[in-house]
């Protein structure tokens, strides 16, 4: 694909070619009532020849909605060209499947999607039970989880006890207390700036789909305690009598109540008395490992459950008649897989770890003693760390593929602190592309409304003393963006509000390789395949078309090389003005450098050694192909 047809998808991608149409409509119709009011084509194009100009116009026109039509023609080719939508997998640095040698998996919400609402339902429930048994009051459990107020990747202020949606700098998007949205004003009033910076000490982030309950309760509690008439409202807590409840001690209660049904109470016990209930199950799963390791790459499970639990969810979801194939005999989980770690406490596990043991798979208890290695096929480990791990399995950072759905646990921590390639898991993507194609006219008008504002200030410039309102296209934009959110739920996309990228979405560009709904979707590529990521384009490069020509006019001298293969194209190519002094003593061994002859770029290919080798093979041939003399 030619660099012109590459910036033609990303601009298509980036900016779409309905919002363009759109504008081009709207200049033209506004133009010619114009003309048609004052009889004149020259109020429409501000020239006197009214005839020449209809004709130019008209030309002008026909070229540039063939350019939109080649625009739409290669980017509808590049989109047939791809899997379908729900069974695509998408990326964000390039990835070839082939050099893979090891695939790790996460088991909750990955291995084993949870149903959802069922499940947040359960814990919800769970959630309020055990507050009510801590002293909070009973009429919390009259509250009842509804899915379409939380979203994940939130933050928790813990000092004002509200939940903010916020971009990948710190800048507010949504302010919610309780159920209360709160108004620009009001936010104003809270953050400076609108802005929080992310402090520990202060924030939460909301950040697994295990929070979901916890984030609806929060705003639960925050609402009855602050709208409830015997409980006073202060500016970080409310008041009862002489007795004071911090927002950040409700929090810290919700936090600990968490931990207790996680690892105390009845949640896995509930979860696996039903597990049709809670847990997807999918036929799929058995035939599609048996395919990795036909494909030579190994598996490993790498859990933070206990045994006992991974045992039931795992043998539930390998629960069928057949094996790998419909011809097959029903076979163990364990046999899947190459190596099993349980309770490995990530993201501990990616740094100073826990000491490693075997887990006696009759009694779900752990043996005596620090396991030393080999680690076994069949066999089921507890603990350790990412270190001690991968030299037991021998593997290097980006051989390994490491699939999960906590974008901090299983994903950041492995590529920011060991370099292992990364694939998250993002359920509510099922939700997000149905909203993103079923609302298309929602996103067009939108851009619409940029390129009407970008209208209004077209041709003014610094000597403008008046200035265009613009309260009505900022209202209207405001509505649309309104109508964007409430299509994906009460707090938005997980991705975006508006036009504005959520912290969540810069954590998943930043630290995922690849991301899916399912991992299942692997299915439908070949081990061989290489994911290649789409340009990123800046706005410089994005608004501006390769067809439009940029003449320099400046100081500095053109930085531009060009490789040329013969002694006579380098001296023709060698700039005019001096780069370089030359040195007749040859007491420098390079003068300057030298145009480079291979690839230099490393950062985008996931190339292998082999790769280069045949780069360079290539460039011999191309040489040879222009020089007779070449042997």
């Amino acid at each position: 694909m030619c660099t012109a047809d590459a910036w033609r998808i990303a601009k298509f991608t980036n900016y779409g070619i309905l919002p363009r149409i759109m504008a081009f409509r709207r200049q033209r119709t506004d133009g010619l009532r114009t003309a048609l009011r004052t009889n004149s084509f020259a109020a429409f194009t501000g020239q006197s020849d009214s005839h020449t100009t209809y004709n130019s116009t008209i030309r002008q026109e026909k070229m540039w909605l063939k350019d939109v039509h080649d625009d739409a023609l290669l980017a509808a080719n590049f989109v047939n060209s791809r899997r379908s939508v729900q069974n695509e997998i998408f990326v964000n640095r390039s990835l070839h499947l082939e050099n893979i040698k090891f695939y790790g998996f996460d088991m909750d919400y990955t291995l084993a999607e949870y149903k959802s609402p069922q499940y947040e339902q359960l814990g919800f429930t769970l959630l309020k039970d055990r507050l009510v048994s801590l002293g909070y009051p009973q009429e919390i459990k009259a509250f009842e989880y509804d899915p379409s107020f939380p979203v994940r990747g939130l933050w928790f202020d813990t000092l004002y006890g509200n939940l903010l949606k916020v971009d990948a700098y710190g800048n507010i998007l949504v302010c919610v207390h309780g159920f209360e949205f709160l108004k620009h004003s009001q936010v104003y009033e809270l953050y400076p700036n609108k802005f929080l910076q992310l402090d520990e000490s202060r924030v939460y982030v909301l950040n697994t789909l295990f929070n979901l309950p916890e984030t609806y309760l929060l705003a639960c509690l925050i609402d009855f305690f602050t709208n409830s008439p015997q409980y006073t409202r202060e500016k970080t807590g409310v008041k009862e009598g002489e007795l004071t409840m911090s927002f950040k001690s409700i929090f810290q209660d919700v936090r600990n109540a968490v931990d207790w049904i996680h690892l105390h109470g009845n949640l896995k016990t509930k979860t696996i008395e039903n597990l049709d209930e809670y847990v997807k199950k999918d036929k799929r799963l058995p035939m599609f490992l048996n395919r990795i390791r036909e494909s030579g790459a190994k598996i490993f499970l790498l859990t933070n459950s206990d045994y006992v639990f991974t045992d039931k969810i795992m043998t539930y979801l390998f629960d069928f008649p057949h094996g790998a194939k419909p011809d097959e005999p029903h076979r163990n989980w364990k046999t899947y897989f190459d190596t099993i770690v349980v309770d490995a406490r990530k993201p501990l596990f990616f740094g100073e770890g826990t000491i490693l043991r075997q887990v006696d798979t009759k009694t779900g208890a752990l043996k005596l003693g620090t396991h030393k290695g080999p680690l076994h096929t069949g066999e089921v480990y507890s603990g350790g760390s990412c270190d001690v791990f991968t030299e037991l399995i021998g593997a290097k950072g980006k051989d390994v593929l490491y699939v999960g759905d906590h974008i901090f646990g299983d994903i950041l921590k492995s590529k920011k602190i060991r370099g292992w390639r990364t694939f998250l898991i993002v359920p509510e993507l099922v939700q997000e592309l149905h909203v993103w194609t079923d609302k298309c006219q929602l996103f067009a008008e939108l851009q619409n409304l940029d390129v009407m504002l970008g209208e209004m200030y077209k041709n003014l410039d610094s000597s403008t003393k008046e200035k265009p309102d613009i309260s009505k296209l900022r209202a209207s934009i405001r509505d649309v963006t309104h109508k964007m959110d409430l299509s994906y739920g009460m707090m938005g996309s997980l991705f975006r509000s508006g036009s504005r990228q959520t912290f969540f979405s810069s954590q998943v560009v930043r630290y995922a390789d690849l991301y899916a709904a399912t991992f299942l979707n692997l299915i439908y590529y070949p081990f061989s395949y290489m994911f290649r990521a789409p340009a990123m384009l800046m706005p410089h490069e994005s608004t501006v078309a390769h067809e439009q020509r940029f003449v320099m006019e400046t100081p500095m001298i053109s930085r531009s090389r060009t490789f040329k293969l013969t002694d006579e194209e380098e001296e023709e190519n060698k700039p005019t003005k001096t780069l370089y002094v030359d040195c007749p003593n040859n007491q420098i061994p390079h003068p300057r450098p030298e145009t480079p002859r291979n690839v230099t770029h490393t950062h985008d290919e996931d190339c292998s050694d082999e790769d280069s080798d045949s780069q360079k093979q290539a460039n011999h041939i191309r040489s040879c192909t222009r020089n007779s003399n070449c042997k």
